[in-house]
């Protein structure tokens, strides 16, 4: 996808959406993480559920670490892998309080030595909680990203490097967002809503579903 594309596709994601968030609820970086976490194969609605009856009780380092493994399983059992997902998250608490100080550190490297975070979840934490411009690639960035052509790659790495290359500058603080919800929503992985897809005119993806404008990315 040329410069022109990318800024208009961008624009238009903007202008539909001017104030994109996640859709996880928090209230704080901790809270953040560990909805994070539980969000690993899960949807966001499902977390949501389990931490709108955990946090009230527990949403500090201390307080997770209170309930130990049992007591917060039980308040995420309907999350799958809750047994692993608990064990880390009682493991990042602990980690939390010796390494800095109960706080969620703004670093990288810090953030991926955390029990349960990886790459992923570690921009997820750095975009959102300290408003740093990386980019998180799940599925649906990954698959928007390739159908478009807009930053295509085999790997999530290769696709977050290319996205951080090629996304514009005034775009890319929101961009994580913008392209988590148009592939959640609109470029499905199944039966993609080409014909509904602000976009669709800029896309290169070959297989559209019909009704869909005709693409012109390749001529701009």
């Amino acid at each position: 996808m040329k410069p022109a594309a990318r800024a208009e596709l961008f624009r238009r994601l903007q202008s539909a959406n001017p104030h994109p968030r996640g859709e996880l609820n928090y209230a704080n970086p901790f809270e953040l993480l560990v909805a994070v976490i539980l969000s690993a194969q899960a949807t966001d609605k499902s977390v949501n559920k389990a931490t709108a009856t955990l946090f009230p009780l527990a949403n500090t380092p201390q307080g997770i670490i209170d309930l130990g493994v049992r007591g917060l399983s039980r308040h995420i059992r309907t999350i799958g892998l809750y047994n692993g997902k608990a064990r880390n998250i009682i493991a990042t608490c602990h980690l939390l309080l010796e390494r800095h100080g109960g706080v969620v550190p703004r670093d990288r490297a810090a953030l991926e030595a955390l029990p349960g975070v990886g790459r992923k979840t570690a921009n997820v934490i750095l975009n959102i909680a300290f408003g740093e411009k990386t980019i998180a690639v799940d599925t649906h960035v990954f698959r928007v990203a390739n159908r478009t052509s807009l930053a295509p790659g085999r790997t999530p790495l290769a696709v977050e490097k290319g996205l951080l290359e090629n996304v514009p500058a005034p775009y890319l603080q929101h961009a994580h967002h913008w392209l988590i919800l148009h592939g959640r929503y609109v470029c499905l992985a199944r039966k993609p809503g080409c014909p509904q897809c602000i976009v669709a005119d800029l896309c290169a993806f070959k297989e559209k579903t019909p009704g869909a404008p005709v693409s012109r990315s390749r001529s701009r």
